[in-house]
């Protein structure tokens, strides 16, 4: 990046991480009343948690009325200051949004440097993004982040960049400023991202397209991060895509084949997981890849049921999923983890599974046989021998049960979708 632009990265302090150690920080926040405090707390914790640091202390102040500077009241401020300076902290994280001054602020009173819940997130985005398409995502959100907290983010960037008085009588602009150039220079790079994901965009509808046109019905995983969304793909699939206990431990995308107990072939999406008070932009940035479970046949949303705000998560499932126009489409409620829950939910529509011991994963396949069971048909039928090269679209767009060998053809006894039926019709018993 040029002298003429700014550096992108503000979530410094995860690459001053030295031999796996956590780097210690503070949680900041302003308790207007507005939403459950130390449930956001706990999210906060684990988010930085995620990104490899380790929250050692909290300063929350109740007041109804933010400070317009620094949000914290002067004193709560002078607070915060001791603490990270006992406690040796290296940032102090704000749990909610925070303008160019205040960021900038706040970091002059604290004397470290200070990150928002968003700029968390996105930290956390850029580090596990492995597709191309989630770094740009990832970049993108960063970009449309940061574009209007550039002036306030500190004088250096309204100092001159060009221009002036020249010798011999020449006579010049004043030139750009700093803040114009990077302001100019972050439109620039967000065009051309919008333009690189709009054409990843419609590549993805031609697959989306060739799936329709095979008929292979979708089903996307979707719901709050951590709640073993990938686990349970892993579960039911066999394959082997990175899990473990942390927030936004996977953030692209994972679709699989999987058989249904019909013999149904489907396609199962594992899809970003859900905060609590995920900023629009985000979802913005994020809407193409979301829109999988919008062109889904079935949504599955997944819950932690050991978690106690288990139905929480499900709410802000269902806030994103009703920003995605996903009205009209099936959609199943899975409590999953319930080997860890002491309370199970009561609800006879409530799937009940756990991807670690295997607990109900049966049922939510024969739940979505269920529901897809429009899409497929069971039959009996006797090939003649010189009509066997039907028995391929048996066994690789169905599922045969049984076979047998007769004097004038083969029986079988299979499933097949509903869309090659009338290949069979002249055969059926």
């Amino acid at each position: 990046m040029s002298d003429n632009t700014i550096d992108l990265d503000f979530g410094t302090t995860a690459q001053k991480q030295q031999d796996g150690e956590k780097l210690p920080v503070v949680l900041l926040a302003l308790d207007q009343g507005k939403y459950d405090m130390a449930r956001s707390l706990d999210e906060l914790r684990a988010l930085a948690d995620a990104n490899g640091m380790d929250a050692v202390a909290e300063v929350v102040q109740k007041r109804a009325t933010p400070e317009a500077a620094t949000l914290l009241g002067e004193g709560k401020v002078a607070e915060a200051r001791l603490v990270c300076q006992n406690l040796n902290a290296a940032a102090a994280i704000f749990d909610g949004e925070l303008t160019g001054s205040q960021i900038r602020n706040l970091s002059a009173a604290l004397q470290v440097e200070v990150l928002d819940r968003t700029m968390l997130i996105l930290e956390i985005f850029r580090a596990r993004a492995t597709t191309n398409e989630g770094k740009l995502q990832t970049e993108l959100a960063t970009l449309r982040y940061q574009l209007p907290r550039l002036q306030g983010l500190g004088e250096s960037l309204s100092r001159q960049g060009g221009g002036g008085g020249g010798g011999g009588g020449a006579r010049r602009g004043a030139g750009e400023t700093k803040l114009e150039l990077d302001r100019r220079h972050l439109h620039h790079r967000i065009e051309h991202l919008e333009g690189r994901l709009k054409e990843m965009e419609k590549r993805r509808g031609e697959t989306r397209r060739a799936r329709q046109k095979n008929n292979v019905p979708v089903v996307a995983l979707v719901g709050y991060t951590n709640v073993g969304k990938s686990s349970l793909l892993n579960a039911l699939c066999g394959e082997q895509i990175f899990e473990a206990d942390m927030l936004f431990a996977t953030l692209d995308p994972t679709a699989r084949k999987l058989t249904l107990p019909s013999g149904l072939q489907i396609i199962l999406v594992d899809t970003v997981g859900f905060v609590s008070r995920l900023p629009h932009h985000l979802v913005e940035a994020f809407k193409s890849t979301l829109e999988e479970a919008a062109f889904a046949d079935v949504i599955v949303k997944v819950a932690d049921a050991g978690d106690a705000q288990a139905a929480e998560q499900l709410a802000v499932t269902d806030e994103v999923l009703g920003s995605l126009d996903c009205e009209g489409i099936p959609q199943l409620v899975v409590y999953n983890k319930c080997d860890t829950a002491n309370l199970l939910p009561f609800d006879p529509d409530v799937l009940l599974t756990s991807a670690k011991t295997g607990v109900g994963l049966p049922a939510l396949l024969a739940k979505l046989d269920d529901v897809l069971a429009h899409r497929v048909r069971g039959i009996e039928v006797l090939l003649p021998y010189d009509k066997l090269a039907l028995a391929d679209i048996l066994r690789s767009r169905g599922s045969v049960a049984e076979e047998a060998y007769r004097e004038d053809g083969v029986y079988y006894r299979a499933t097949v979708k509903v869309d090659d039926l009338h290949r069979f019709e002249p055969y059926l018993l």
